[in-house]
């Protein structure tokens, strides 16, 4: 058997509409390689899955296979199913390992021991800013950055492992042939030549809302631990959360402003029993790492000098806020306002409001 006559019987078993993961094991279970699930007959197959079972043998798939073949067979493109391998360890730990995966870029990446970073699509400038400093810290010290490429924390955090040299795996909700979000376009090219994009879903899968919460499994699952940096308490950052505690994985938030919507998810994860994490080293540590002082957080600067970012604080500000704390006129702040934000120390954020970065 050649091997895209063994991996056509892995297509044909997932692409058929209506066999689902849990059904798909329960077929492997009882036969083995998808090949013998096919040669066991309709009988033998509807006897453990039921009548969903004639699918398999009533739907032509042979245009979907010869597609994804296709597909597989083209430079950084390929398929790998749970007989390969390559099939990455750390999901066979979990319940519901996808049966397939396609992955653009490097799929011995899956294999490496990695940390996943999620968090709010509406994040604050400081919380992207702080996504992305962990990220490299923690991709310069070996591990591989794991997310979702959604907008906000995902993409912030896989620009902080491209920036270190590391390694990142983007793991999507759409087809592995379709680049989503389109704000993303770049970075994902930039990940999918450096790293590596997964995917369950078949080619051509859309962007479908129910199939993003479903892929959080796999984030987790790829992962040693999930760090959340910013999340509203309805997230789906707190799914991939608890998804990463009923797996084993470590649970791993940082904390925020009280006066923050995108912080009371993480104070929720941290009242639950996440391990609150300041700096970098906070995580190599529950690894077994060995901190550096790169990977520690920052202590104070010489920023804490200048009397207007001394009030601005970390928590965003209003301007007459400002004006009452340092006593200065609306003009005169706006002025240094306008200063600090070219000189990418603040961002002003919706409200009317600045926020400190860094």
């Amino acid at each position: 058997m050649t091997h895209n006559e063994g991996l056509a019987g892995w297509l044909r078993l997932t692409l058929t509409p209506g066999i689902g993961g849990e059904t798909q094991r329960k077929l492997l279970a009882a036969f083995g390689l998808p090949e013998a699930v096919f040669a066991a007959g309709r009988l033998a197959v509807r006897a453990v899955a039921g009548e969903r079972a004639d699918a398999l043998f009533d739907f032509d798939a042979g245009t979907a296979i010869d597609r994804s073949i296709e597909w597989a067979q083209q430079p950084g493109q390929h398929i790998v199913t749970l007989g390969d391998a390559e099939y990455p360890a750390s999901l066979f730990e979990i319940p519901d390992p996808p049966t397939v995966l396609y992955v653009r870029g490097n799929p011995a990446l899956l294999g490496r021991r990695g940390l996943a970073i999620v968090g709010s699509r509406n994040a604050t400038p400081q919380g992207m800013q702080t996504a992305e400093a962990f990220a490299r810290a923690l991709a310069g010290k070996g591990l591989a950055i794991v997310s979702g490429l959604a907008l906000g924390i995902d993409a912030a955090a896989h620009r902080g492992a491209l920036a270190a040299d590391g390694d990142t795996i983007a793991v999507i909700g759409t087809g592995a042939d379709r680049l989503y979000p389109a704000r993303n376009r770049d970075l994902a090219l930039a990940i999918a030549e450096r790293g590596a994009i997964v995917s369950e879903f078949p080619l051509g899968t859309p962007a479908v809302a129910a199939n993003f919460p479903r892929r959080n499994r796999i984030i987790s699952g790829l992962a040693r631990g999930v760090l959340v940096v910013e999340a509203a308490p309805e997230s789906g950052s707190l799914i991939t959360a608890r998804l990463a505690g009923e797996q084993g994985r470590e649970v791993f938030a940082i904390p925020g402003s009280i006066h923050s919507p995108v912080a009371r998810g993480c104070h929720k994860l941290i009242r639950q029993g996440a391990k609150l994490v300041e700096t970098a080293a906070d995580i190599l540590e529950e690894f077994g790492s060995e901190p550096t002082a790169e990977a520690g957080g920052k202590t104070a600067s010489e920023d804490d000098a200048d009397p207007v970012l001394a009030a601005l604080g970390h928590d965003p500000c209003q301007l007459d806020d400002l004006v009452v704390r340092t006593g200065l006129p609306a003009e005169h702040l706006l002025g240094k306002l306008l200063t600090l934000e070219l000189a990418g120390r603040i961002a002003t954020i919706p409200g009317n409001r600045y926020q400190r970065l860094g």
